[in-house]
């Protein structure tokens, strides 16, 4: 399953997309966002997948003048925040 939310968050929106999949290994959490960085070695550019999603979504987010936090959620899954300007 997988949640999103709009929310305000002092002077910015945030939107949160959660899951409720296996998460994402502590050690690899940096890697998320990163160019080419795929983290599940079953997900090869021959099975799907460029590693470029995530890193879109920074350099969109930077763009606008915001950012993106990644964190996993403490009942599991990822938890991906996309914090973005003034409302």
């Amino acid at each position: 399953n997988v949640q999103v939310a709009l929310a305000t968050e002092g002077d910015q929106w945030r939107v949160t997309v959660e899951d409720d999949g296996p998460g994402v290994p502590a050690e690899k959490l940096g890697m998320l966002g990163k160019p080419f960085g795929r983290i599940d070695p079953s997900r090869d550019r021959a099975r799907g997948g460029a590693g470029l999603g995530l890193a879109i979504v920074q350099a969109l987010a930077a763009a606008q003048g915001g950012k993106v936090r990644f964190k996993n959620r403490p009942q599991g899954g990822l938890s991906a925040a996309v914090y973005l300007g003034q409302h």
